[in-house]
């Protein structure tokens, strides 16, 4: 059945949340060396940021589950982009605690917002959901690329100025346009009990594996797009406030692999996609890690953007493709994977700075994270055939 004309309404609505949610999630990696300029912060401490925003985006994870079993994921995606704008007016208050709380809230919207909408896109569409999820997520690249910019423009160097009240009031006027849309779209979910088919789910090891794929990857973006910037500022005295940067190449080659992405799955399987995009990040990351020139710095940066930017939506739709379309009300715990892994890795980089002296000893973590992906695709890849679930009926 053709989209209706709200039905495309809605996904346009959608689409533009994401945008503004790809700034909101990437904000934190921009601004920190502004704050810890302004609070006077070691390494160790301001790793403190990322399990604030992380442990918010944790909670809204599991409220996410809850919008779920009522068919409501637009409701969670509203309320969602309401507490982003909440958190990043927090952010700009002249208070370490006020900042970390800042945090706290704008990640409590960042999980109830990006599972909501990978969500509902998801289940809107079912025939083409690894290209469907490409194109939504593409969004959420450009949001990041136009962050780095942004946040140069309106801040200085120990001030993040105007950027979150700007970025605040188009997330509270969306959110706001949303809510009516989820009264008028009383039905973008599975058939009612199909619920049941789904749960098993978590009794299979495949499962987890592919929750344990989304913890280890979300947490190499996460590591990624959030010490880039620091990383960058500390090599060789660049100047981290240049538009043309290592952070704005990786997003921007990011942006440019998640269009490629439907055109490549003409010719290439979920696998071989998988498999490109993790050889490249690795390839990518020895470039970065490897550098001694400005110039290699940002190439490295630049083929690890493009070679991530299809893995996380084709591992989620490996999951439905695997699971039925029924899994969405039941993949709660595959975004609190990533969830974690994005805490997990963004703290051990600082961690390991802190305690080195090196944060590019630190960046080693992500290589680590390659690595283990390659391993558990290569052991994923080998599971042919699709699981069987049962009805408890």
């Amino acid at each position: 059945m053709p989209p209706t004309r709200n039905a495309t309404s809605l996904k346009v609505l959608l689409h533009a949340i994401f945008f503004l949610s790809g700034i909101a999630t990437i904000l934190i990696g921009q601004i920190l060396p502004a704050l810890q300029r302004h609070f006077t912060l070691s390494d160790l401490q301001v790793s403190t940021f990322f399990p604030a925003q992380f442990a918010g985006s944790l909670t809204g994870t599991f409220l996410t589950s809850r919008f779920a079993r009522r068919r409501n994921y637009l409701a969670a995606a509203a309320i969602g982009g309401i507490s982003m704008a909440c958190g990043l007016v927090l952010i700009n208050v002249d208070s370490f605690v006020f900042c970390l709380l800042g945090f706290l809230v704008n990640g409590l919207g960042i999980g109830m917002t990006l599972p909501s909408i990978n969500m509902v896109i998801l289940e809107l569409n079912t025939g083409r959901s690894a290209a469907a999820l490409s194109f939504l997520n593409f969004f959420w690249g450009v949001g990041a690329i136009i962050c780095k910019p942004f946040v140069d423009f309106f801040s200085t160097a120990d001030s993040i100025g105007l950027t979150a009240y700007i970025l605040a009031t188009p997330l509270i006027l969306t959110s706001s346009l949303l809510i009516f849309a989820a009264m008028s779209e009383k039905k973008a979910a599975v058939p009612a009990g199909d619920d049941d088919v789904a749960g098993p789910i978590w009794t299979m090891p495949i499962a987890w594996a592919i929750a344990m794929f989304n913890f280890i990857h979300v947490g190499f973006e996460s590591g990624m797009g959030g010490w880039l910037t620091t990383y960058t500022d500390r090599f060789e005295g660049r100047n981290v406030s240049h538009w043309v940067s290592p952070t704005l190449l990786y997003f921007l080659l990011f942006v440019i692999g998640r269009l490629a992405a439907p055109f490549l799955f003409r010719f290439l399987n979920e696998n071989k996609m998988l498999f490109l995009g993790l050889g490249l990040v690795l390839f990518g990351m020895a470039l970065t890690l490897a550098a001694s020139t400005e110039i290699a710095l940002s190439l490295g940066a630049a083929v690890a953007g493009f070679g991530t930017s299809w893995i996380f939506p084709t591992n989620v739709a490996r999951f439905s493709r695997v699971f039925g379309p029924a899994a969405t009300r039941r993949a709660t715990p595959l975004f609190i994977a990533g969830t974690l892994g994005a805490a997990v890795s963004t703290w051990a980089i600082g961690f390991i700075s802190d305690r080195t002296g090196s944060l590019h000893l630190g960046m080693y973590v992500l290589v680590i994270s390659v690595l283990l992906l390659i391993v558990l695709q290569t052991g994923l890849s080998l599971r042919h055939s699709r699981p069987r679930t049962r009805s408890s009926k």
